[in-house]
């Protein structure tokens, strides 16, 4: 299971947020570093498409794909040559897969800490570039010192290169206009700003729907790909406490459409590069979790490897014609399933049902 790592400034409100997702009770304080090591917990992806597949036939079990999450703790200016947690903060971002970057917007004279989401982003952008440009000299010349003797390492050194230069010109790699060739060579490295990213803004809670301009200039910031979301980090840890009416209740007063923190869950499973496919049926609607652009029998292993193993057809049909026919059966009748092999590329929604032989 890939992992999703909270990026921010001391108090911006990652632990907050950790805990609103993963329903923990990690320690959230006024104070900086209140988080000193890396804490990891699952949050659930809301998916009202698999809710509406449990209705239709009426499943005793619903199951949601999860993303691991990581709060990692709070950076500071200075970070990239040790100021404050420095090398362990570095240290825990690389073991993740994505970033959310939480960004203080909201006030609090209780709480230290600046209320400017710019530049905080600035500040967090600016210290992972330096650190991934220390890392890249180090690097660069244990690569070269290889390469007398290894030529294969050419490619390599280059894509290094490449990254050397938009880094020192102040550019995070996941906004820089490299190549494709150099960004696969670079995919797997130990790079920082080599991760897919989102942001949060962290707002008032009488402001839980943020300012759109706001989010604009952030987004601009980022480069203009980037996921940028608002809420009320504290509002949403306290909602996510109540039942689900009185949750109802209090999101119709607030004129909140959907909770933040389902938007901020699908967002980062997205940013991850994850699709959801779904198996259904009166004992259970399960929602399973494959990297985009996998084919039927790599989706049947994440079933279950039998599946995989004795793969024969994939039947197949888009969950909101599944939804319109009435149920599977009702498909089938019709002949609305389609009969797929194993290069099938499953796209982002599909109900399947494997047929295997082992």
């Amino acid at each position: 299971m890939e992992r999703l790592g909270l990026v921010g400034l001391a108090n911006a409100g990652k632990s907050t947020l950790y805990n609103a997702l993963t329903g923990s009770e990690t320690l959230v304080a006024p104070h900086p570093f209140s988080t000193t090591e890396s804490v990891v917990g699952e949050a659930v992806v809301p998916d009202e498409r698999l809710r509406k597949l449990a209705v239709l036939h009426e499943s005793k079990k619903l199951v949601y794909a999860h993303i691991q999450v990581a709060d990692i703790a709070g950076l500071v200016s200075g970070s990239s040559t040790g100021a404050g947690l420095g090398n362990r903060f570095l240290g825990q971002i690389r073991e993740v897969d994505g970033i959310v970057y939480v960004l203080r917007a909201f006030t609090d004279d209780q709480v230290p800490g600046e209320s400017d989401p710019l530049s905080s982003l600035e500040t967090l952008e600016l210290e992972l570039t330096l650190a991934d440009l220390g890392s890249i000299e180090g690097t660069l010349d244990r690569r070269k010192r290889a390469a007398r003797a290894d030529k294969s390492l050419g490619g390599e050194i280059e894509a290094l290169e490449a990254a050397r230069a938009v880094l020192e010109d102040g550019t995070p790699i996941y906004r820089a206009n490299l190549g494709a060739d150099v960004l696969a060579t670079l995919h797997n490295s130990f790079l920082l700003t080599n991760k897919r990213v989102l942001a949060v803004i962290n707002t008032d809670e009488d402001n839980p729907q943020g300012d759109p301009t706001l989010e604009a200039k952030v987004s601009a910031q980022l480069g203009g790909d980037p996921v940028v979301l608002s809420a009320s980090l504290k509002l949403e840890s306290e909602l996510v406490r109540l039942n689900q009416e009185e949750r109802e209740e209090m999101f119709e007063a607030l004129g909140i459409e959907r909770p933040a923190l389902e938007r901020i869950a699908e967002a980062a499973f997205r940013a991850l590069d994850r699709r959801t496919f779904f198996t259904t049926g009166d004992k259970e609607s399960h929602a399973w979790t494959f990297r985009s652009g996998s084919n039927a029998v790599v989706c049947a292993g994440v079933i279950h490897s039998d599946l995989a193993r004795g793969f024969i057809r994939a039947e197949v049909i888009f969950w909101e014609d599944l939804l319109e026919i009435g149920s599977w059966s009702k498909a089938k009748a019709a002949g609305k399933l389609r009969l797929e092999g194993k290069d099938y590329l499953v796209a982002d929604g599909d109900v399947l049902e494997i047929r295997f032989n082992v």
